[in-house]
């Protein structure tokens, strides 16, 4: 990773995809911050990072909508270049039986996460393609490679996006173009904000390294497999989990 690389970060208002964001900045590269309904946090963090040197630009687009997808990468383009490193982390989460997801909830969970996903690749793929090099990494969890009880169509919309990344890697592997997972465990994000004490408590003990992920330690994970140390790494998942999965 080149140190003014452009890098696009989707869903990266919070969480996981804000700590994504500024340490890409923090390294030197050009940084897309990609939010939708948290679009001011997004601005927030793009102030902030320019004001401490950094080149930082907040972007807002609804990724299951391909002409938002496509304006979004066009302006990113028109201000610093094609993209040289994309992370796919827009997602949202749901708990739910299985009996009570609706149709809606299905769709939509497969929208963000996977057509989402799918909008955003085939729009820097093809500048990837010309240019002879990229690298592409998506952002799945720890129950896209085991199942969840109550939250099926997360699962398997995580699921999904381990099976593109693989596919994607074997077809886009002649060009020089590296696709990746992150399958994060138990992190501390706004997804688990819901979870009471003893089921933190809970998750926390059967995580071998005995505590919770911050969002850091997802960012260090995918910043390494943007790294030129990591260049003969491609169609992989790698999870920071603790120890929760083995």
């Amino acid at each position: 990773m080149k140190r003014d690389a452009v890098v696009l970060v989707t869903g990266a208002s919070r969480g996981i995809g804000r700590e994504t964001a500024r340490q890409f900045a923090l390294a030197g590269c050009r940084v897309g911050i990609h939010a939708l309904n948290r679009y001011d946090l997004a601005g927030q963090l793009a102030d902030e990072l320019n004001q401490a040197g950094c080149q930082a630009l907040a972007l807002q687009a609804d990724v299951r909508d391909r002409k938002q997808v496509d304006a979004m990468v066009a302006r990113l383009c028109k201000t610093w270049g094609p993209v040289d490193v994309l992370v796919n982390n827009a997602g949202i989460a749901q708990q739910k039986l299985f009996t009570d997801i609706s149709e809606q909830d299905w769709d939509q969970m497969f929208a963000i996460h996977v057509k989402g996903t799918f909008y955003c690749c085939q729009a820097v793929i093809p500048d990837m393609v010309r240019r002879q090099g990229g690298k592409i990494i998506n952002v799945s969890s720890i129950w896209g490679m085991t199942g969840a009880s109550c939250e099926v169509h997360y699962a398997a919309a995580k699921a999904a996006v381990i099976g593109l990344t693989k596919s994607l890697a074997k077809e886009l592997g002649p060009s020089h173009i590296q696709v990746n997972c992150v399958a994060p465990g138990i992190i501390e994000t706004d997804m688990i904000a819901d979870l009471d004490a003893p089921d933190l408590a809970d998750l926390q003990a059967q995580t071998p390294l005995g505590s919770i992920g911050s969002p850091a330690d997802v960012a260090h994970a995918i910043c390494f497999l943007a790294s030129e140390k990591a260049a003969f790494i491609t169609g992989q998942v790698i999870s920071p989990n603790g120890g929760f999965l083995i």
